[in-house]
């Protein structure tokens, strides 16, 4: 299905460059989950993908114009670096992610100062900036699809310069309540709810989550914008051709290898606070004092990749896991047999075969928007493997019936859920595994994509 008259807006785009050996510039197909969700369904449609130039290869593709490749047509948006900085450090990532996902140490951040202000006046800017560089791209009549919490002001800066267009935003992370909102200065907090009202319509993962972000904007606008509910999925079949390629065969066997005999419990993760890794580590600790008979029966493999390491408190993150890592080698390990395997190299083929091999699959956020490992790996796994899911991920909503539901701040009830889930009889593993197989591949990106553009299509509708 061709979507000449699509656009869709995003701070990271669906391709990537680095420059080759002799200065040529290399294009590689984007990471990250917008890509992997979205990406299916709107290759070779003809839609226009606007994304910031980021890196110094990005803005050397963004000189040459247009770029098409791997089916996609991308429009790169060059961004002063200080400003990008203050729009992507001090505002995306170190306020609206830590308001979002409730990660703020209240008595020290945030901290509202006139460098704050400045970054705010930074993310408006820039926020304006993709909104210029999309109506240039958008034919007229054209529906402008943007995503995520970097980019809220858009719409309404859409809605003022072009009112032909259909416009929906999709906010991929939760969304606080009205008391946490609070943090905000009261002009920021309007302008920030202001700017997401200003789309036909505001998607999220969760009914949750947009229920959090209604009861914010009646409390501060004093009426709520349209919103949808559509959870992103998977790319079940590019998903399944990197499970079967010859280099994620090639870590299952490695794997295989350093833990033999022993049952795998894996996590795939970025190092991030909303992540909670700690408490998982933890809560395999006191399964081990809890349980002596699992010592040296068991492996945590933790497949965990760098994150933000910009943010101090991310740094301090990754130092704080690791330490504990080591701690809890150092107390159990034995001449044969290492407890946890900390691998932070983020390959994607040696997650996917940790995918595919494990017992029992850990998925513990404090707060998630969704959670698309807790949809990957029921796809992928081939051990009837049982899915440990917490109730404040989105993916909750569609996985419960199959998964061991965990309050993630309770580390005794995680290693409780571990011990469970390990000693499960394989009737029960076969049928969860059943159900959550069946269900993380119950939509299709194309599925994600009609919600949205339907969202657009039917808010437009309603304002005329």
């Amino acid at each position: 299905m061709g979507h000449p008259d699509l656009v869709v807006v995003s701070n990271r785009g669906p391709l990537s460059f680095t420059t080759g050996p002799n200065g040529e510039l290399v294009t590689h197909r984007g990471a990250g989950g917008l890509v992997s969700s979205l990406g299916p369904a709107v290759t070779g449609t003809g839609a226009t993908w606007v994304a910031g130039a980021i890196t110094d290869a990005d803005r050397l593709a963004e000189a040459r114009g247009l770029v098409e490749a791997e089916g996609f047509r991308l429009r790169l948006l060059a961004v002063e670096p200080d400003g990008y900085r203050q729009f992507y450090d001090v505002i995306a990532n170190a306020t609206l992610w830590f308001l979002n996902h409730g990660l703020f140490d209240l008595p020290r951040r945030p901290r509202i100062d006139r460098r704050w202000y400045q970054a705010w006046d930074a993310f408006r800017d820039v926020n304006r900036a993709f909104a210029t560089a999309a109506a240039a791209e958008a034919p007229d009549g054209a529906t402008v699809l943007v995503h995520d919490y970097h980019l809220p002001l858009v719409g309404a800066e859409l809605a003022r310069t072009r009112p032909d267009l259909r416009t929906a935003y999709f906010h991929h992370t939760p969304f606080c309540d009205p008391s946490a909102l609070r943090v905000l200065p009261d002009e920021v907090a309007t302008e920030l709810l202001s700017g997401m009202a200003g789309h036909g319509a505001c998607g999220f993962h969760s009914a949750r989550w947009a229920a959090a972000f209604e009861a914010c904007a009646g409390a501060v606008l004093g009426s709520a914008p349209t919103t949808f509910v559509s959870p992103a999925t998977i790319d079940a079949a590019d998903l399944a051709a990197v499970a079967a390629s010859p280099k994620c065969a090639a870590e299952l066997a490695a794997l295989e290898e350093r833990i033999g005999d022993c049952r795998l419990i894996v996590r795939v993760d970025r190092i991030e606070l909303s992540k909670n890794l700690l408490r998982g580590f933890l809560a395999f600790e006191a399964l081990l004092e809890a349980e002596p008979h699992l010592r040296e029966q068991v492996v945590f493999a933790a497949c965990v990749y760098p994150s933000r390491d910009a943010l101090p408190e991310y740094l301090a993150y990754r130092t704080e896991m690791e330490t504990l890592v080591e701690r809890l080698n150092n107390r159990w390990s034995t001449p044969s047999w290492t407890p946890i395997l900390l691998d932070t190299s983020d390959s994607y083929p040696r997650s996917v075969a940790a995918l595919r091999r494990y017992d029992v699959l850990l998925v513990n956020p404090l707060r998630d928007g969704l959670n698309l490992v807790a949809l990957e790996g029921p796809a992928v796994n081939d051990c009837d493997g049982v899915l440990i899911l917490s109730r404040e991920a989105g993916a909750w909503d569609g996985l419960g019936d199959g998964a061991l539901g965990i309050n993630p701040f309770d580390v005794a009830g995680t290693a409780a859920a571990l011990s469970r889930a390990l000693a499960m009889e394989p009737v029960e593993r076969a049928e969860r595994a059943a159900s959550t197989r069946t269900a993380s591949q119950r939509r299709s990106p194309q599925d994600w994509l009609d919600d949205q553009l339907a969202a657009a299509k039917g808010s437009a509708a309603d304002r005329s």
